[in-house]
C-alpha cells in the first residue's frame, strides 16, 4: 500500500473523529486529522536531527527536529509516537514516548490541518534510520540545533512544535 492509500482518521475542530479517508484524500481536500512528533535525545541529551528524503508526500527534502507521521484509522496518539520513532529511528525496544503537549496546526493549504501530538523519548540504541524517511541524520546540541535554526530549511510543523516546547521551557524556568 503507498502511503497515499494509508487510512486516517478525520477529525473534528475538537479532534473528534468524523470519518475516514485515504492520506492522499485527506491532503487533498484538506481535512483535518492526526499526527505525532517525537523529539529523540541520545544518552548525551542531543537532539536527533534529519533531512526529509525528496519522495515524501509533504515537505520533501526539509529538516526536522522530530520523528513521527499520520496516526493510522484507529490508532491511539500514544501507539503512533511509538510506532512512528521505532520505524524511522530503525531500532526495536524503545521506552514508550512520553506526551508534551498537543496543538493544531495549520498547514495554509498544503495538506490540510492536523492535531498534532508531542511527545518525548530517551534513545540509547544505535540508530538506523529508514532509508525511505531520513536522507541524513544526526544527533545536535541544543545549541547546536538552534545555531541551524535560521539556515537550513525546517519543516514548518515541526518548527511550530519546537517553538511551543521553548516557550513551554521559557515559562517553566
Amino acid at each position: 500500500m503507498s502511503a497515499a492509500e494509508e487510512i486516517l482518521d478525520v477529525v473534528d475542530e475538537h479532534d473528534r473523529v468524523t470519518g475516514q479517508a485515504p492520506r492522499g484524500e485527506v491532503y487533498a481536500r484538506g481535512l483535518i486529522h492526526r499526527c505525532v512528533f517525537v523529539r529523540v535525545r541520545d544518552a548525551e541529551g542531543r537532539v536527533f536531527v534529519h533531512r526529509r528524503t525528496p519522495t515524501k508526500l509533504v515537505f520533501p527534502s526539509q529538516y526536522d527536529m522530530f520523528v513521527g507521521g499520520v496516526v493510522g484509522a484507529g490508532e491511539s496518539y500514544d501507539e503512533a509516537a511509538l510506532r512512528e520513532a521505532e520505524e524511522e529511528l530503525g531500532v526495536s525496544g524503545l521506552p514508550r514516548p512520553e506526551p508534551v503537549l498537543r496543538f493544531l496546526y495549520d498547514s495554509g493549504g498544503v495538506a490540510g490541518k492536523w492535531w498534532s501530538a508531542v511527545y518525548e523519548v530517551r534513545c540509547t540504541l544505535p540508530v538506523h534510520p529508514q532509508v525511505e524517511e531520513v536522507a541524513w541524520h544526526g544527533f545536535l546540541t541544543d545549541d547546536e540545533l538552534a545555531a541551524r535554526l535560521g539556515t537550513w530549511e525546517w519543516v514548518p510543523d515541526g518548527l511550530a512544535a519546537y517553538e511551543l516546547l521553548r516557550a513551554r521551557a521559557a515559562e517553566g524556568a
